[in-house]
């Protein structure tokens, strides 16, 4: 039995390297050692934080306008920071593109107000956001309980409220 474990983690961690040199994905197999010095695959490394590139400002700050217009400077780098979590989480894609364009997540690119002008303010919470500013304390959810009747969303624990906002986990 510790032969065939082992020989399934040494597997994973094969697949594992090859698809990161083939894709560039930045997940990789974890193991935890048990009590008789069993390998066991725990978990998967998440994406890492995107790098304040103009690509990445322009991208992040046309989501952050679309999805928070009207809210508070803090509002809206809570809105940015949400989105780099969700990067940096097993749950979600690991790149910024891919979280903001996951199908379904952000209403603003459905409706179209991610095609909007960008304001100047989203512009610098982007900024701030790439740069680590998180005011939500780790979220990966929010809502506007005014407009959304989801279930989903309000079944997640509130970590805290910004303007509109509840932010979750």
């Amino acid at each position: 039995m510790k032969k065939t474990i082992s020989a399934i983690v040494t597997y994973a961690a094969i697949l594992a390297l090859c698809v990161t040199i083939i894709f560039g994905i930045s997940r990789t197999v974890t193991t935890q050692v048990s009590s008789d010095e069993e390998a066991v695959p725990t978990a998967l490394a998440v994406g890492s934080m995107p790098s304040a590139t103009e690509s990445n400002i322009y991208l992040l700050a046309r989501i952050i306008s679309a999805e928070a217009r009207g809210e508070t400077y803090t509002g809206q780098v809570a809105v940015g920071a949400v989105i780099l979590n969700r990067v940096k989480h097993p749950s979600f894609p690991d790149t910024l593109s891919g979280v903001i364009y996951q199908g379904g997540a952000f209403t603003a690119i459905v409706d179209g107000q991610f095609n909007e002008p960008i304001s100047d303010s989203a512009y610098n919470a982007a900024r701030d956001c790439l740069n680590g500013w998180d005011p939500t304390g780790g979220a990966i959810y929010y809502y506007n309980p005014a407009k959304t009747s989801n279930a989903f969303m309000h079944s997640r624990p509130i970590i805290t409220t910004i303007g509109s906002h509840r932010f979750c986990s």
